[in-house]
């Protein structure tokens, strides 16, 4: 599965948001989600298959990490959008200057 295709479903998409701030183990992401455990290692399952997260053994408990590596794939494939979108940002900047300078200013 690709990491796009992995990435589609909120659910990953919120675990990783998670693990971003930190490293948890599953039953942290079960509390903060609402979700069940089996639910939550499913879709922890899938994002350790396409090498999104990591998992350590702590005693008996397995703490999750995000992997950020992979995710330079959908960061090459944003990168021109993101670009697009802050050109089209800059031009409406320009066209509400030259608006406020036509108005003599806004009130």
């Amino acid at each position: 599965m690709i990491t796009f295709e992995v990435l589609a479903e909120p659910n990953r998409r919120r675990i990783l948001d998670l693990l971003r701030e930190e490293e948890r183990p599953v039953g942290d992401l079960v509390d903060a989600l609402a979700m069940s455990q089996p639910a939550v290692s499913k879709h922890l399952k899938v994002l350790r298959e396409a090498g999104l997260v990591e998992a350590r053994t702590d005693a008996q408990r397995r703490i999750y990490r995000v992997r950020a590596e992979p995710l330079k794939e959908v960061d090459d494939w944003v990168g021109p959008y993101r670009q697009l979108w802050a050109s089209r940002l800059n031009a409406l900047e320009r066209h509400l200057a030259i608006m406020e300078d036509a108005d003599g200013g806004w009130s």
